[in-house]
């Protein structure tokens, strides 16, 4: 019997990505290949400007890389319109940025419900799922509450609901914490690790924080757009 090879949660492939700014080509990311396996947390760390949030921005299809392919649960986004990587990207990914990006004329239930109105599912479903991820993540008093009323710890709460509220399969965090104290920092480790453990979902997080990286199953190093695995250094 052949044993066939597991499918990642999300996957990359010889990823480059140059830009060309008029007087030189900037490579940004370097033959970068990785994966992340259902169920993994993944953190990248490395220094400014080594490529980072840009190798975050190609895994989640918001930038096209120049060469290479990323894959979603084992399928290939190369060659898929802008309308289909959105609808790939709503129904398979979650994002979490340093700044929460709530939008703020919403309430925290209906910006946790918004991935799922924008999907057309019905408000009332929308926001009876919504109702739920905010109570997971310790927010059922808050649910009404706009982004202005909330403190900095509950705002990355909420997009953190937002980012899990489709089931997505994987989590893409861009410094989930760079903006916020050490307490609320930590209290936000411990939900990045419970939401892993909890909902399986896949987690691959950049990060400047070295005790958000230890948490990790795995550390990813990127220098100067290339990548390397701990257990390569």
């Amino acid at each position: 019997m052949i044993d066939t090879p597991p499918v990642h949660a999300l996957s990359a492939h010889n990823l480059v990505k140059t830009y060309d700014d008029g007087l030189a080509r900037i490579e940004v990311l370097r033959d970068v290949s990785l994966h992340v396996a259902p169920r993994e947390f993944v953190a990248i760390v490395g220094a400014s400007g080594s490529g980072k949030s840009t190798l975050l921005h190609t895994l989640g299809l918001l930038d096209r890389p120049t060469s290479g392919t990323v894959f979603i649960n084992g399928a290939s986004a190369q060659g898929l319109s802008e309308a289909q990587r959105s609808q790939l990207r709503n129904r398979s990914l979650g994002f979490v940025y340093q700044f929460h990006h709530l939008l703020s004329e919403f309430s925290a239930l209906d910006n946790v419900a918004m991935p799922l109105i924008v999907r057309r599912d019905t408000r009332h479903a929308a926001r009876e799922q919504a109702a739920q991820l905010l109570e997971q993540v310790g927010l059922a008093d808050r649910i009404h509450h706009f982004p202005g009323q909330l403190s900095g710890g509950e705002r990355q709460r909420v997009a953190l609901a937002r980012a899990l509220v489709t089931r997505p399969t994987c989590v893409l965090a861009d410094e989930p914490t760079g903006n916020l104290d050490r307490y609320t920092a930590e209290s936000m480790f411990e939900l990045l690790v419970r939401v892993n453990e909890e909902f399986g979902t896949a987690l691959a997080i950049v990060t400047h924080d070295p005790a958000l990286a230890a948490l990790a199953h795995r550390q990813l190093f990127m220098d100067k757009g290339r990548l390397a695995d701990e257990e390569a250094l």
